[in-house]
């Protein structure tokens, strides 16, 4: 599993950087991101249904949110 640690960073670096490790991933692989923006909450999401990748967990821990995400398999 890949980790993207963006705390610290305020919106809109965690979206950005988000679709920039989910472009370099393959189909299956499984990204932990890792936030401590709270708009991060609503975006990362958003980002996620947008790129047609599965959001398979989001929790809370403190002060940081974190977003299992799974690469989906892309079009041809």
């Amino acid at each position: 599993m890949n980790e993207l640690d963006l705390s610290g960073l305020k919106c809109p670096l965690p979206v950005l950087r988000t679709r920039k490790a989910l472009r370099s991933l393959q189909s299956g692989d499984q990204l932990l991101v890792i936030c401590t923006d709270p708009l991060a909450s609503i975006d990362v999401p958003n980002l996620i249904r947008e790129t047609g990748d599965v959001l398979e967990e989001l929790r809370q821990e403190g002060a940081k949110w974190h977003f299992l995400v799974r690469k989906s398999p892309q079009p041809a």
